[in-house]
C-alpha cells in the first residue's frame, strides 16, 4: 500500500440548475474540471481519481494528459454518494487516505488540500475537515478507517451521517468564508470568473 493520499473527485452530476455542462465552462483559462484535477495533483494527492457520469466523454478531454484515473459511475443519477462510493472502491486497496474533493469549488487551491493531509499526518486524525466560518463543506480527508463505511453509506446526506458518527474524532481547517464558492447556477459562474480574472484565486490557511 502506498503512502500517498489519494485524492477523489467528484465530477459526475448532470449540472440541471446551470443548464448545461458548468465542469466544462472556462475558468481562469481552462475547464474548471481541469482547473480542480490540476489542483489536486499540485498538492500531491496521488493517485488522483475522478468520478464521471453526465457527458463522460466530454470530462475525459478536458483532462486529456493530466495523470489522473478516470472512474465512470453508470449510477450518477442516483445521486452523489454513488460516485463518492465509486471513487472511494477506486483507491481503497492502495491508500491511506483520501480526500474527496467536489469539481465545481473553483477557490480551493493545492495549499488547502496539502493542509488537510498535513494535518491528517500531524495528528492522526481520521477525519479532516474544512470548515468555511462555521459551514462544513469539502474538501474532507478520510482515513482508510473509514473507508468500509463511506463505501456502504447509502442515499443521499450519507457522507454528512458519516462525518457526524466521527465528529469528535475529527480536527477542523479553518478557510476564509469567501474560498467557500460551488457554480450551480449562471450567476455563481460569471461571479467566480470575475473574481479570479481579478486574481482572486489562491488563499492561505487562517490559523
Amino acid at each position: 500500500m502506498s503512502e500517498e493520499v489519494a485524492g477523489i473527485v467528484l465530477a459526475a452530476g448532470a449540472s440541471t440548475r446551470m443548464g448545461r455542462n458548468k465542469l466544462l465552462l472556462p475558468i481562469g483559462g481552462e475547464p474548471l474540471l481541469r482547473r480542480t484535477v490540476r489542483r489536486a495533483l499540485g498538492a500531491g494527492l496521488d493517485p488522483v481519481a475522478v468520478v464521471v457520469g453526465h457527458e463522460a466523454d466530454r470530462a475525459r478531454e478536458a483532462l486529456a494528459g493530466l495523470s489522473c484515473r478516470i472512474v465512470p459511475n453508470p449510477d450518477h443519477a442516483q445521486g452523489q454518494q454513488t460516485s463518492v462510493r465509486a471513487g472511494i472502491r477506486a483507491v481503497e486497496a492502495e491508500s491511506p487516505a483520501a480526500v474527496v474533493l467536489l469539481a465545481d469549488m473553483p477557490f480551493v487551491t493545492c495549499e488547502m488540500v496539502s493542509e488537510l493531509v498535513r494535518r491528517h499526518r500531524e495528528t492522526g486524525a481520521p477525519l479532516v475537515l474544512s470548515d468555511y466560518g462555521g459551514v462544513q463543506a469539502p474538501p474532507t480527508l478520510y482515513a482508510r478507517a473509514l473507508f468500509a463505511e463511506l463505501a456502504a453509506a447509502d442515499g443521499e446526506g450519507c457522507s454528512k451521517r458519516v462525518i457526524a458518527r466521527h465528529e469528535r474524532e475529527a480536527v477542523r481547517v479553518p478557510w476564509p468564508a469567501a474560498s467557500l464558492a460551488d457554480l450551480d447556477r449562471p450567476d455563481d459562474y460569471e461571479r467566480a470568473a470575475a473574481r479570479i480574472s481579478a486574481g482572486e484565486s489562491e488563499c492561505a490557511p487562517t490559523s
